[in-house]
């Protein structure tokens, strides 16, 4: 009589085929042993198996017919379940043990596994042996009522019930973006560790391998020809293996690393990560945290609650410490200016300057093309780095003069020369600006180690938003040509600035960018359509200078001068502008007027009583709006004027002595010394009416071209450059050229002798109508430089200009006068000694010393204020050549 069999306990933990399980006991301190048990008395279809690459000659197997069916059914009745076993036999030198299982804790209660197989139609009855057993018996009686009924294998159509696998994956990024988001049903074939797992994805039967995204466990090292467990690794597989082997999962596929895919499993309990990160199992990782869909503060959250409790891996865990306190968490303020494309400048209600980074973020960095390097040029981060200018345009262009949030999120101490940081999340609108600029691929992420915690509250979707960049390949990510900006600088270059000036004078209003606030009234500008950058003075203002830090040390600022800087800095810092150009100084420094959202920031100045006006301004056409704001600052007794008295009326009369008769004249040509010719007004309808006599005549009777000999003081005719005659005197004859002077203009050519013509006897009456006269009260200087400064601003001012025009007195038999503008309101010698161009002659008659008083107040101005002559101080007590100064 055979002995009786011992009844066996345990949980399947899986299924191998139709006929076969693995089965373990109840954990005890760690992993419990495990077991293969095969069924006795009956053979299950095979199984197809993937080719082993390791194996010569391995080739892959396809199912037979119902080998899926046999192994779903049996996982699903058995897999995760307490059971009960018993072993029937055990072959001699495999050792491979085949016997009958149980659903349940009781042979004699629990369901036969076997026997439901047969009664399926999913297996075959071993039928073999002299006599068969009464077990035996029963399970071939079941198989026949399967036959006749045509159950499972038995069935006509059993040849379709093969699966198609497809063991594996061409393209994995194809893959998963034909996927991406979805969740797909899945069956866990296999756990190789705490997080990576083998799934058959259904009803497809693509075979793949998964990464848990955002979390990596204890590993399995291989070590020569041994399996290294790192601390916590079994138990880590075990904890996954108990709960996902062979269940019925959902797998949502997130991104890919070589070959593997990244991804989310989803248990009916809930996500196996959270669960792994709660239990301690495992850390969270920054390389693939940016493409977790299903809430990445979720996993951060499980993690910090295991180090918290310092569960399993974290139990030597020490919470990283701020090194610096956070004083004020949270605040709101106005960004008024951007550094590069990750810090920012914010003004608080409170009227405190903050500046802030942006956590967790890389601005781009200069890259090394592997070329030769050019060590003597300047390198201008904004616009050399590739993408900078980029990501600063796209700050620039949101937040400037905007309100914002800040979260501080942590502070970096001081190291290597720099200084320390507050590191923040700054929002606008509920959108993280960090966010925004990763996402666009103008930064990257700072990657850091895992215990450190000093990092941006949402660094999560920092890297999410990095991965949605490097997908689309997006600014850094892209593989196309980086943005080159070929940016001119013409501050300091004074010759290519006067090259530019007539564009900028010529284009009106320019729109520009204010890159810097160097004082009140000096900026310099980034013209996109010019792609230049140039320094620019306000015109019109004097403003209160601040302090600067020279080689020689600080030079000390003038009351109001920081006042000033703040108020341009803070109304127009990297705000997009109009300036319309008037000129340039002596360094190469444009001078013109400056309009942010269409206030003029001259007249801004000048009202808020941080500017005086200058007296240049007085002929420009904003020059009433100017002195109607300074007038109301002087009033209202602001800033530079708090103690501004109003001065007593002095009334000014006039001496007899001196001689005022104004004549209207027309400035025709302007000759050197301040000398000019010009026309009255009064004999003009005259000149005309002679000028179309003349012309008739020449051509009604043209003359013999060389019948005409010219003499030196000859009056004549002459065909100027526009083909038309007037009149002129000979000054000179060599060979056949002559040298005249047009004296109804006052210019002078030299033509050949063949353009001259006997001029008619009727046109000798008319008298001469270009006069000479010369600027009087004026010393031109002898420095050619400064010469040739002072001639192009009178011409500016003069030619062709209708003006108003008074003798003073006579030197050597020339006419020395002061011409007005045709309102009589501006003098335009005294504009030239107010701009420092020229010097003021002493006179001694006593009928002109109001005049000349006046001449030499508006001197002592244009010194203290050092310019142009004077921009090296008084030079006239050194009698120096060198200085353009004679006495």
């Amino acid at each position: 009589m055979a002995a009786p069999q011992t009844v066996q306990r345990g949980i399947v933990k899986s299924v191998l085929s139709g006929d076969a399980v693995i089965i373990r006991g109840q954990p005890k301190g760690g992993p419990p042993p495990e077991k293969q048990l095969n069924l006795s008395n009956i053979v299950a279809p095979k199984m197809a198996r993937r080719a082993n690459p390791n194996v010569e000659a391995s080739v892959e197997t396809k199912d037979e017919p119902y080998a899926w069916e046999a192994r779903e059914f049996l996982r699903k009745m058995v897999v995760g379940k307490e059971i009960c076993f018993t072993v029937e036999y055990k072959v001699p030198g495999t050792g491979r043990e085949y016997g009958c299982l149980y659903v349940g804790k009781d042979p004699q209660t629990g369901k036969n596994v076997t026997e439901a197989l047969v009664n399926e139609g999913l297996v075959e009855v071993r039928r073999g042996g002299i006599k068969p057993s009464d077990d035996q018996a029963k399970l071939c009686d079941l198989e026949d009522t399967a036959k006749s009924n045509s159950k499972g294998k038995w069935a006509a159509d059993a040849q379709s019930h093969v699966r198609d696998v497809a063991w594996t994956l061409e393209n994995p990024r194809n893959f998963v973006d034909a996927h991406h988001n979805k969740p797909v049903k899945a069956i866990v074939e296999h756990v190789r560790d705490g997080c990576t797992l083998r799934a058959f994805l259904l009803p497809s039967f693509q075979y793949i391998t998964v990464m848990l995204s955002g979390i990596k466990c204890p590993m399995f090292k291989r070590e020569g020809d041994k399996e290294v467990a790192e601390p916590f690794a079994d138990q880590a597989k075990f904890f996954v293996e108990s709960r996902l082997l062979q269940r019925d999962v959902e797998i949502i596929m997130e991104g890919v690393s070589n070959q593997n895919i990244l991804g989310t499993v989803i248990h009916p309990n809930g996500n196996i990560t959270e669960f792994l990160l709660q239990e301690g199992f495992a850390r969270c990782v920054d390389w693939s945290m940016g493409v977790v869909t299903t809430g990445a503060e979720k996993l951060r959250s499980a993690e910090k609650a295991a180090k918290e409790k310092r569960l399993r891996i974290w139990k030597d865990y020490t919470p990283s410490q701020a090194s610096i306190a956070i004083t004020e968490k949270q605040f709101t303020g106005k960004v008024i200016e951007i550094n590069n494309a990750d810090r920012l400048v914010i003004k608080t209600p409170e009227n405190q300057i903050k500046e802030v980074t942006l956590s967790s973020i890389r601005p781009p960095r200069m890259t090394d093309d592997g070329g030769p390097k050019d060590n003597t040029k300047r390198i201008r981060p904004l616009y050399d780095v590739p993408y900078m200018f980029e990501a600063r345009e796209f700050l620039r262009k949101k937040l400037i003069g905007k309100k914002v949030n800040v979260s501080v999120d942590y502070i970096r101490p001081g190291s290597d020369g720099y200084p320390e940081r507050t590191c923040a999340t700054v929002t606008i609108g509920g959108i993280n600006v960090a966010e925004a600029l990763v996402s666009k691929g103008f930064v990257t992420v700072v990657r850091y180690r895992a215990d450190d915690d000093q990092r941006s509250a949402h660094y999560d979707e920092l890297l999410a938003a990095e991965a949605r960049a490097q997908k689309n390949a997006k600014g850094l990510h892209s593989k196309k040509e980086v943005p080159i900006h070929r940016v001119a600088d013409l501050s300091g270059d004074t010759n290519k600035a006067r090259q530019f000036l007539p564009f900028l004078q010529r284009a009106g209003r320019s729109d520009a960018i204010v890159e810097f606030t160097a004082s009140g009234s000096r900026v310099r500008l980034y013209l996109p359509k010019e792609t230049c950058l140039i320094t620019f003075l306000l015109a019109g203002i004097s403003c209160p200078r601040v302090p600067r830090s020279l080689p020689s040390g600080t030079t000390e600022g003038e009351p109001f001068g920081e006042e000033a800087l703040s108020f341009t800095k803070e109304l127009c810092m990297q705000r997009e502008v109009e300036v319309e150009v008037e000129n340039i100084d002596k360094a190469g420094n444009f001078i013109g007027w400056l309009f942010v959202d269409g206030v003029n920031l001259s007249v801004a100045l000048v009202k808020e009583g941080l500017s005086k006006v200058h007296f240049t301004a007085e002929r420009s056409q904003y020059y009433h709006t100017l002195v109607s704001a300074e007038e109301e600052a002087k009033k209202e007794k602001i800033k530079m004027w708090a103690n501004y008295e109003e001065p007593k009326d002095i009334v000014v009369v006039e001496e007899a002595e001196r001689n005022v008769n104004y004549k209207d004249v027309v400035v025709t040509e302007v000759g050197e010394e301040m000398k000019f010719y010009a026309q009255h007004v009064e004999t003009g309808p005259h000149l005309e009416k002679m000028m179309e006599e003349l012309r008739t005549e020449m051509t009604d009777t043209p003359p013999l071209q060389g019948a005409y000999t010219p003499r030196k003081g000859d009056l004549c005719a002459a065909k100027f450059v526009d083909e038309e005659w007037y009149r002129a005197r000979v000054e000179k004859v060599s060979g056949n050229q002559a040298n005249v002077l047009y004296v109804d203009y006052g210019n002078r050519e030299v033509i050949p002798a063949a353009r001259l013509a006997a001029l008619p006897s009727s046109f000798h009456s008319l008298p001469i109508q270009a006069h000479e006269y010369q600027l009087a009260f004026i010393t031109v200087p002898e420095d050619p430089e400064a010469k040739k400064d002072a001639q192009e601003a009178f011409l500016k001012d003069v030619l062709n200009q209708q003006l108003a025009l008074n003798v003073e007195y006579k030197n050597q038999g020339q006419d020395m006068v002061i011409i007005l503008t045709s309102d009589k309101n501006t003098d335009i010698g005294l504009g030239l000694v107010k701009d420092g161009l020229v010097m003021v002659e002493t006179r001694r008659e006593k009928r002109l010393q109001k005049l000349v008083n006046d001449y030499k107040k508006a001197q002592e101005a244009a010194k203290n204020a050092r310019l142009n002559l004077w921009q090296y101080g008084d030079f006239t007590a050194d009698d120096a050549v060198e200085f353009g100064y004679k006495r």
